[in-house]
């Protein structure tokens, strides 16, 4: 397994697979509280937290995860650690000498990638940046899978901004055997580029690209929309509501795709803008599934990266899994 995790596309699909099987078993084995076999897999490991953007359940659930595990947080102020005072190379470098790993949510991809570059032991993880969201991909493969079983052959169908939770979306999905549509404006589309990477570990692999949104639902199992407009993107956001008005999560698009039809958002949803009430709220919709599961995956991957490889084959009694 890699040191870091910056992409989805950084693991291998048995480590993507692994990973939403202990997170299945963490969630089960949560109410177990501090007698869960888990509770004490980080015990004298500490995680910084360095977050450049605001955030609600990446903070929430990062933070509760490292607990749950038995670790400590520190959170150094943005202003002195992302690139404010002094080198990030050199930022990184010091870290290294006092925690196991750095979560990171920042605008540059190159930011994560610098902090990875600069360290040997330093485990880096990217809670998100402009170019991806590789944490929230783990939590909506773990939500479909609880509602599915099996991914293979499932339709998803993504409406919106070629964002950086479309691109992880695009890779986790890719590797798992969904079949990945992705609807979005001309010019605001996922690049060749992003969808070469995504579908080049899987041979099997299929991810479309649609203009018209109401033929890329049509039959999907589920449809997952985002905000029209990303941190950093405000100046647009008026420019973008024209622009995605037709691309908006509603009845009469979610009536196109298969009876009871999943719907997803990341979250935080601008309701009346890329989503309806009557689709955020409807019975099929499985938002707060996926920010529950943003905790049980972000565990998974903290138990995984910062624990020996006994922790994934079952080596030692103590750190075992399954």
């Amino acid at each position: 397994m890699q040191k870091d995790f910056l992409s989805i596309l950084d693991w291998t699909i048995t480590d993507l697979e692994r990973c939403l099987d202990v997170a299945a078993q963490l969630k089960r084995e949560r109410m177990q509280g501090r007698n869960a076999p888990t509770a004490s897999v980080l015990d004298g490991q500490h995680v910084a937290m360095l977050f450049d953007k605001p955030s609600l359940r990446t903070r929430a659930t990062f933070e509760i995860a490292v607990r749950e595990l038995g670790g400590e947080i520190i959170e150094p102020h943005a202003d002195s650690t992302l690139d404010k005072r002094e080198a990030l190379s050199d930022v990184a470098r010091n870290l290294e000498r006092w925690v196991a790993a750095v979560i990171i949510r920042t605008y540059a991809q190159e930011r994560v990638v610098e902090v990875a570059r600069a360290t040997t032991r330093l485990h880096v993880i990217n809670a998100l940046t402009d170019a991806e969201h590789p944490c929230q991909a783990l939590a909506d493969m773990l939500t479909l899978r609880e509602h599915w079983g099996s991914l293979v052959g499932r339709i998803l169908t993504f409406v919106g901004d070629g964002n950086n939770v479309a691109t992880s979306l695009a890779q986790a999905g890719a590797m798992l055997g969904v079949r990945v549509r992705l609807a979005s404006p001309e010019g605001y589309g996922l690049s060749d580029r992003v969808i070469d990477a995504a579908t080049a570990c899987q041979p099997s692999a299929s991810v479309e690209r649609f203009i018209d949104p109401h033929k890329a639902v049509a039959g999907a199992d589920a449809v997952y929309t985002d905000s029209w407009t990303s941190m950093g993107q405000e100046s647009e956001a008026g420019r973008r509501r024209s622009v995605f008005s037709s691309y908006q999560a509603n009845t009469a698009l979610m009536a196109k795709a298969k009876p009871g039809a999943l719907f997803l958002h990341c979250l935080p949803a601008h309701r009346g803008e890329e989503v309806t009430d009557e689709v955020i709220d409807a019975p099929t919709s499985v938002v707060f599934d996926q920010a529950e599961n943003r905790l049980h995956t972000e565990k998974a991957l903290l138990a995984m990266l910062l624990t020996d490889q006994s922790l994934t084959t079952g080596a030692h009694p103590s750190h075992q899994f399954g």
